[in-house]
């Protein structure tokens, strides 16, 4: 089942000082089924991250139609959808990992890991059960869980970023760089999980300059040149 078409998407940037126009992606367009990983590599600068910050809505696109085919709200165009419409997705069906942390101050690990679950509906101890399997399979040491992660190093803050997004099993999963910065043992579990996700169906759209690590993952991988899709 196709779960999110994306066409003719472009983002450019006004630059008001010094007054100019700067081209990012354009005329991006593809399709994503259920279960389906898509991987987009290419140089730095190209406009790979910006295809996932406008599917997402972090960035509102200049031009084209982002699909989505919601499970609660039925078929949307992300491009012109509501900010209730982009709140309510973020927080039950889209899910997004960055190489950086962003956590709400005086918020410890497990509770920026029980927020994802708590904004769904789910009950407090389930949420905390599940947030504390997640941090042990992505191996945050325990002393970790209830202290303030801007004492993190950058490995552990990214895997508590994996955490954050992938204790909600999200319909459809964006991912910027997730291995930037693990080492190989980190590297393999975050494969393990988001293999187990496909099996569950997740659609996921992924960046990565590690062509190793997209072997086997990958059903399709799409190169962006000077800001095309090919």
């Amino acid at each position: 089942m196709e779960i999110l078409r994306v066409e003719g998407l472009s983002k450019h940037f006004h630059i008001h000082w010094p007054e100019r126009i700067i081209q990012s992606c354009q005329n991006i367009s593809f399709a994503l089924s259920q279960g389906e990983f898509i991987g987009i590599v290419g140089r730095s600068g190209a406009g790979k991250s910006t295809i996932l910050k406008c599917i997402h809505r972090s960035y509102l696109p200049t031009a084209g139609s982002i699909r989505y085919q919601s499970e609660a709200l039925g078929a949307l165009d992300l491009a012109t959808a509501t900010e209730r419409e982009m709140l309510y997705l973020r927080k039950h069906e889209i899910g997004y990992v960055s190489q950086f942390l962003s956590v709400m101050p005086r918020t410890t690990a497990r509770e920026h890991v029980m927020g994802a679950l708590l904004d769904t509906g789910t009950d407090g101890e389930t949420a905390k059960a599940l947030a504390g399997e997640m941090l042990a399979y992505f191996r945050l040491p325990t002393e970790l869980w209830d202290m303030f992660p801007a004492t993190f190093s950058g490995g552990e803050r990214l895997r508590l970023n994996l955490a954050h997004t992938m204790v909600k099993r999200p319909r459809l999963m964006l991912l910027d760089e997730p291995t930037a910065s693990l080492d190989n043992q980190s590297k393999a579990l975050v494969k393990e999980m988001l293999m187990r996700l496909k099996a569950q169906n997740t659609g996921m759209i992924g960046i990565f300059h590690d062509l190793q690590f997209m072997e086997g993952l990958c059903d399709k991988v799409y190169n962006i040149s000077e800001g095309v899709l090919q």
